[in-house]
């Protein structure tokens, strides 16, 4: 049950603001898998229906994982750190483990989760490139998108990452040793602080209210769709083997039967709530002139537009921007699913 405590949250709206309008970090280790091995890449391409073979060393990509069923059972970034060695962020590592595990039969590869010994400091905002600059010894200041490369903070050997979950044009990720956890935070504290931020520390902001507002998913917002369905297809290379394509051929040829879409609450009643699926259940229906064309999957609060925003999994082509729809008896309006 969702309630609408956020809008009211000052604490919140100042960890939010914050990486929006200045630099927030944050200490939150994505679960991590490493695969090494000479058939790394072959495995890695046949496993995710993106394109890995074409990663080149020190780039990233993100990539849907999917059952044999084409649906979505992961999100990950693909971060190719050496020719054979290659680190996949997810956050669920016991899931991408076992589905390692079953599929690797064949192949010359090892993988294994490093989850206990690094740790990941995002580094979001504004002003982040200027913070990196002045903890790292060699600064980020032509770090690409997606792009990782080694350097150090005082001497300790760091992965830097440029990319993140909240949707700025600047966000940087910072891996460290576990035993130098400490040490490195207290580096990127001092120098966040010194730029006016601050630390992120509530859960439902950098996981939340963040990659929501910029149109982003939390895994649990694709449970049980496809592809299609949440307008990752564009992240597909048709042009090669890989696990559910048989499945998701069908769903291309014969178009997906529903689709994720942008909601805001538009009634001015403070008290209301509205249950939704990442609580668990099958969310709140929704409802567009009296008929039942969708659920909620996500509903959490923009504090960049103060208004309570998030995701309709709808039938396919029946709401349409700009549609009232009536959800638990309140007004809402059909929106872009993008709040920046």
């Amino acid at each position: 049950m969702y309630k609408n405590i956020f809008a009211h949250d000052e604490w919140k709206r100042s960890e939010h603001m914050a990486v929006r309008q200045c630099v927030g970090y944050y200490l939150f280790t994505h679960q991590l898998m490493e695969v090494t091995g000479e058939d790394a890449c072959k495995f890695l391409d046949y496993v995710y229906p993106n394109n890995i073979a074409t990663l080149a060393v020190g780039r990233d990509r993100y990539t849907t994982m999917l059952n044999e069923n084409g649906e979505i059972i992961d999100d990950v970034v693909v971060m190719r750190l050496e020719e054979d060695k290659y680190w996949v962020s997810t956050l669920y590592g016991t899931k991408c483990d076992d589905w390692f595990y079953y599929h690797s039969e064949g192949y010359d590869v090892d993988t294994c989760e490093i989850t206990e010994d690094w740790h990941m400091f995002a580094v979001q905002g504004p002003k982040s490139k200027e913070v990196l600059n002045s903890v790292l010894s060699n600064g980020v200041e032509d770090l690409k998108f997606f792009q990782n490369r080694t350097d150090d903070i005082n001497g300790m050997e760091v992965i830097v990452n440029r990319g993140g979950f909240t949707g700025e044009k600047f966000g940087y990720e910072i891996y460290c040793a576990a035993d130098d956890t400490d040490a490195v935070q207290e580096v990127i504290d001092k120098a966040v602080k010194d730029a006016g931020g601050k630390e992120i520390t509530e859960f439902q902001v950098f996981a939340w209210t963040l990659p929501t507002e910029a149109g982003f998913y939390y895994m649990r917002d694709l449970n049980h769709t496809n592809p299609f369905e949440v307008g990752l297809e564009k992240n597909i290379n048709w042009d090669k083997e890989f696990i559910g394509k048989a499945a998701l051929l069908k769903v291309k040829e014969e178009g997906p039967k529903r689709e994720m879409i942008g909601f805001e609450v538009v009634d001015e009643n403070e008290d209301f709530y509205i249950r939704s699926k990442q609580y668990g259940g099958p969310g709140e229906p929704v409802y567009l002139n009296g008929e039942e064309v969708g659920r909620v999957s996500k509903l959490v609060y923009s504090y960049v537009k103060n208004v309570n925003n998030g995701y309709i999994l709808a039938e396919k082509d029946r709401l349409h921007i700009g549609d009232k729809i009536k959800i638990h008896g309140y007004d809402c309006v059909i929106t872009e699913k993008n709040w920046l």
